[in-house]
């Protein structure tokens, strides 16, 4: 007898097809039989050592986090509820051109001090590895959900070129390209920039281009936080649509909004943008969030030549009271790039998390608020948690547009992504909620997919964009990731107030044919493990 069938599901497959009935049968983790209308064909039903009763239930594939921030919190936290209690079974790590292979010595310790805030210091961990084959061998000791990884673009640079903003010389570029395609050679799916970040953003255009090429002659793929999701943002997604076209490389843009109140109702001009795109031969995915408010560190708003010569260089200069007041009139008067061209709207940037416990009375409030409850201006606040917190801050920035959202949601390229920062007190509620707010919220309630399409944009299409032949469907031989969910009660707990509250309507959730989900608890399964790219 086989290990496991799963009997009367309602069975989405993934493909947009329309949903069947089905017995589905798992053996040694992956799917070996599926018996459609078993119940009413009268055929001899699959037994197996255990039968679990899927009346009422939709199965599908597990869902694919496209862009997820669990590159420490993976190592670190085994029950990975966040994810886990979603239905994810997959994500996609290394985002956004920051994370912590490949590095040496010094790097990783800038790498550290710079992204506190996206994943703490991980001073709890033994970051034992340096390359990118260590890293995803360290994952392979066992962890609660697959992972895959993107080579991060502005580690390489300040691995090879360091924090400064000029270009690479010859022979650092020489150098960058090597690191990508070991990377590449090691597992790696492809390669992110963090085009507001520093030090990717420092990288122009024939740099990245470079980089890209290598990529592309691996299968690989480019994920680009761009230049500006603001002031200029249909330049930007341009910019990387030109940039890849002439590299051979696909593309992946990540958290794909169209944000800023510059930038309000022109979702069309994007999906236009992108449709000419791809009529014309373009390879396009894209990830979005089904929120409107982003996330990120207070310190990534800063101008980019605040923040040359890294986190060191940043504190230094705001120190400095000259250098403090230029800052300040780039962020509140110019509009930073690292704020996408936009002048901060304090209002609209509440404190979510904080690195140093002594500062915790500013989480949950805006820094206008803060300003105003101490008659002061906003920019002393937000410098004095800049300072205090040694960068570490996050923020949540309340600056999106949901019919942005809906427009964007539907494109033909679309795929789903949490942008799940897990640090602080009060995350963004994404981090926990965002796959099952996407059915419960947006297929149930407001109708904005089916839930085959639904299903389809959360699994088989980030599969074949991760170009994983096994994976995203439920198939006779495919991999045994899946989840099953109650469509009629399935939705985020999270909420602003309350993200850390665990989603409703999911019971099950399986990773290589083991439940870490059972009974809509977390088991003690440790099933994940390192994914890695298919050759070419």
């Amino acid at each position: 007898m086989d290990q496991l069938v799963i009997r009367d599901a309602d069975v989405v497959d993934g493909s947009g097809a329309p949903s069947y009935r089905a017995d589905v049968v798992i053996h040694q983790g992956r799917i070996v039989q599926i018996v459609k209308e078993a119940a009413a064909s009268g055929c001899q039903r699959p037994r197996a050592m255990r039968e679990l009763d899927a009346e009422g239930l939709v199965l599908s594939p597990g869902f694919i986090d496209m862009h997820a921030h669990s590159d420490l919190a993976l190592l670190r936290d085994p029950d990975h509820s966040a994810k886990a209690a979603q239905g994810v079974t997959l994500e996609v790590l290394g985002q956004d051109g920051l994370s912590y292979a490949p590095v040496d010595d010094r790097t990783l310790e800038e790498v550290r001090r710079a992204i506190t805030g996206w994943n703490g210091y991980g001073d709890d961990l033994d970051m034992d590895w340096r390359s990118v084959g260590e890293y995803l061998d360290r994952l392979d000791g066992g962890i609660a959900v697959n992972a895959a990884y993107l080579i991060p673009q502005g580690t390489v640079r300040a691995l090879v070129v360091g924090w400064e903003d000029r270009p690479a010389t010859p022979a650092e570029l020489d150098r960058m390209r090597q690191l990508v395609a070991e990377g590449l050679e090691q597992g790696a799916v492809g390669l992110s920039s963090g085009l507001t970040y520093t030090p990717g953003m420092y990288a122009g255009n024939a740099e990245l281009t470079e980089l890209c090429r290598v990529v592309g002659s691996y299968g690989g793929y480019y994920c680009p936080h761009h230049r500006s999701y603001g002031a200029g943002a249909l330049e930007a997604y341009a910019e990387m649509v030109t940039l890849t076209r002439e590299a051979g490389c696909p593309l992946h843009l990540a958290h794909a909004t169209m944000n800023f109140g510059v930038n309000k109702g022109r979702a069309s001009e994007l999906l236009t943008l992108l449709d000419d795109a791809l009529d014309a031969g373009a390879d396009i995915t894209l990830d979005t969030y089904p929120y409107t408010p982003g996330s990120t560190t207070l310190a990534a708003l800063l101008p980019s030549w605040a923040s040359e010569g890294g986190p060191a260089g940043a504190l230094t200069r705001l120190t400095d009271p000259a250098t403090a007041a230029r800052i300040r009139h780039d962020l509140e008067v110019t509009g930073a790039d690292g704020c996408h061209g936009v002048p901060v709207e304090w209002e609209t940037i509440e404190i979510s998390g904080v690195s140093d416990p002594a500062l915790a009375h500013h989480v949950g409030r805006t820094v206008r608020e803060l300003a105003d409850e101490r008659g002061e201006e906003p920019w002393t606040v937000a410098h004095r948690l800049l300072v205090g917190d040694r960068l570490g801050t996050t923020i949540l920035q309340h600056v999106g547009h949901e019919e942005n959202v809906r427009a964007i949601m539907r494109h033909r390229a679309h795929t789903g992504g949490s942008d799940g920062i897990l640090q602080g007190t009060k995350p963004h509620p994404r981090a926990y909620g965002t796959f099952p707010r996407y059915l419960g919220h947006y297929v149930r309630e407001l109708g904005v997919l089916t839930l085959e399409e639904c299903v389809a944009r959360l699994t088989a299409r980030p599969a074949a964009r991760l170009r994983l032949p096994d994976r995203g469907l439920v198939r006779e031989g495919y991999r045994a990731d899946l989840v099953l969910f109650d469509p009629e009660t399935v939705g985020a707990g999270s909420t602003f107030a309350e993200p850390r509250t665990l989603p409703t309507g999911i019971p099950y959730v399986l990773v290589d044919g083991r439940f870490v989900i059972e009974d809509g608890r977390r088991t003690d399964e440790l099933a994940g493990r390192a994914v890695r790219r298919t050759p070419v």
